[in-house]
């Protein structure tokens, strides 16, 4: 992996380097400090995102 990776660590709220915690524990690698640090707001706009195209697929 390159040492340019970011993690957010679910355990610790943290952004993480590559030695971190476990992967489990973790969401990425980013390429970014920054985009590691948005990562909630990332999945959570995509979950949101791919909650209104089911709805489309389901034609609800």
């Amino acid at each position: 992996m390159s040492a340019d990776q970011w993690w957010f660590c679910l355990k610790h709220m943290a952004v993480e380097p590559d030695e971190g915690c476990p992967n489990k524990d973790r969401m990425g690698p980013y390429a970014t400090r920054d985009a590691a640090a948005a990562a909630l707001e990332t999945a959570a706009a995509r979950n949101k995102s791919w909650q209104e195209g089911d709805k489309e697929w389901d034609g609800d």
